[in-house]
């Protein structure tokens, strides 16, 4: 996990040693959700990992609303990137 994490980190990072840009959170909020929404394909009955998930697409969401904001370029490119819906 921790290896997919700093692969992910490496591929959204805006320059050396960034590892909080909205850009390097989005892209880790994603893999995470993946990551839980095949677990819940298999344990349809895991609540707390259900609201974990809910929580972190909320996140996702919230940084996203922000990064359209204030990067609006760059927003177009994360989503374009990782495949997100965009309003």
């Amino acid at each position: 996990m921790q290896q997919a994490k700093e692969v992910v980190i490496a591929e959204y990072q805006t320059h050396e040693n960034d590892t909080g840009s909205p850009e390097v959170q989005v892209a880790l909020c994603t893999n995470r959700i993946l990551h839980l929404t095949e677990h819940l394909r298999e344990h349809k009955h895991d609540e707390s990992s259900r609201r974990g998930l809910l929580k972190l697409v909320g996140q996702r969401r919230r940084l996203l609303a922000y990064m359209r904001k204030k990067n609006y370029q760059g927003y177009i490119e994360i989503t374009d990137k990782l495949n997100i819906r965009r309003k």
